[in-house]
């Protein structure tokens, strides 16, 4: 579990890949469209896809000749399991769990 924990939270740790994940919360949607609102090329999105999708996040299908993107929130349980573990954690803020890992290890960079 140990291995799947470290590529979720490492997929999480972008915020791009974050902002996917909450526009496929809506839907199912085309990778030109999970693209469109991005200043970044087709090749860099697809790049984050591949991440999300090794992480299990997302899954992508081909339909035709375009490539569907799908949410896959049942990945983010085990995650999610071990926040709640820590009790201090009633709602996890995901951005303010990377602030506060980001603080920690400039801390331990620093030293």
């Amino acid at each position: 579990m140990e291995t799947r924990l470290d590529t979720v939270f490492s997929a999480l740790a972008d915020p791009t890949r974050r902002a996917i994940l909450a526009m496929l919360l809506e839907d199912d949607m085309a990778v030109t469209d999970v693209a469109e609102p991005f200043a970044m090329s087709l090749a860099a999105i697809s790049k984050h896809l591949t991440i999300l999708s090794r992480a299990g996040l997302i899954s992508q299908e081909k339909r035709g000749r375009v490539k569907w993107c799908k949410l896959e929130p049942d990945a983010l349980r085990d995650a999610s399991v071990w926040m709640q573990s820590f009790g201090q954690f009633e709602a996890v803020n995901l951005d303010a769990f990377e602030k506060f890992l980001q603080v920690e290890l400039d801390e331990g960079t620093a030293g």
